[in-house]
C-alpha cells in the first residue's frame, strides 16, 4: 500500500470517528431538548412560544415531544 493511501484511509478513519462522535453530540442534544421542552410545557409554557425559543416549528414541537428516546 502506498503512503497515499494510507494518508487517504487515516482520513477516513477519522471523519468517520468525527461523524460518530457529532451524531452522539446530536442525540445528546434531541434528548436535553426533548427534556426541557416538557419541562416547560408542565411548566405551562405555550407550545408557540418552546418552538419560537428553540428554532423549530409548533408540529416540530410535538414531534419531538411524542418520541421515544
Amino acid at each position: 500500500m502506498s503512503e497515499q493511501e494510507r494518508l487517504i484511509l487515516r482520513s477516513i478513519r477519522g471523519a468517520a470517528k468525527r461523524r460518530e462522535r457529532a451524531d452522539a453530540a446530536k442525540r445528546q442534544a434531541t434528548e436535553d431538548l426533548r427534556g426541557f421542552c416538557q419541562q416547560a410545557q408542565k411548566a405551562g409554557v405555550s407550545v408557540t412560544k418552546i418552538a419560537s425559543e428553540a428554532g423549530l416549528s409548533r408540529q416540530g414541537v410535538y414531534d419531538l415531544l411524542a418520541e421515544r428516546p
